[in-house]
């Protein structure tokens, strides 16, 4: 069994003040098989570059759309590349079959604890719900959505040693996807794949 090839979208206008998210996406891009693309730098004039999208997509298996949780959604890059890549008859509608078969998860880092995003908080719905809208883009060009990977409370990782549980964590969760070690049935049903990763991570490494 080949290593699944993940393509990492991350989108971050003001990376320079997010300490949390400097530090998850070196992690990242420390791991071989992982392309990470910074899509505010590729992008700063919003004009998107559609057929290499495209092509990026289509050589890989796994696509995270890594991002701050603005407003109960992303920021409006990643809205903006939506719009343009995931192309009617391409991704979806009659003939769009490109992107069937892969998986899809988001990475967020959200200002809020766990408790202030559930039934009971003050947000009244989890982060996943009010990701909704992505899963159901997901599902409608065949793709599997996974839970999003959640960095809850970023408000109070103020250091790299306060980060480093979140780093690591990420880093066992992309390798896991890689390495084809990660029970992607369960990662679909939960509220957020990191809540305990553990559970999910085989040790077997791919032969």
């Amino acid at each position: 069994m080949n290593p699944s090839r993940i393509l990492l979208l991350f989108a971050h206008p003001a990376l320079h003040k997010s300490v949390v998210n400097r530090h998850l996406i070196a992690a990242a891009e420390s791991i071989a098989g992982v392309t990470v693309r910074h899509l505010y730098e590729l992008y700063p004039d919003y004009l998107i570059d559609v057929k290499t999208e495209q092509e990026l997509l289509v050589a890989h298996d796994v696509i995270i759309l890594h991002h701050p949780f603005y407003w109960y959604s992303a920021p409006s890059l990643v809205k903006e590349w939506l719009d343009l890549v995931l192309e009617h008859g391409w991704a979806y509608g009659e003939g769009g079959t490109a992107l069937r078969g892969k998986h899809l998860l988001q990475a967020v880092t959200c200002g809020g604890s766990a408790e202030v995003y559930c039934s009971s908080g003050r947000n009244l719905h989890t982060v996943r719900e009010y990701l909704l809208p992505f899963e159901q883009s997901a599902r409608l060009c065949g793709m599997t959505y996974l839970a999003p990977f959640i960095v809850h409370g970023t408000g109070n990782l103020k250091s790299a040693a306060e980060v480093a549980p979140h780093a690591r964590d990420y880093v066992a969760v992309l390798e896991a996807l890689r390495d084809g070690r990660i029970d992607l049935g369960n990662a679909a049903t939960l509220s957020w794949l990191n809540e305990n990763p553990g559970t999910l991570i085989e040790t077997n490494a791919l032969p």
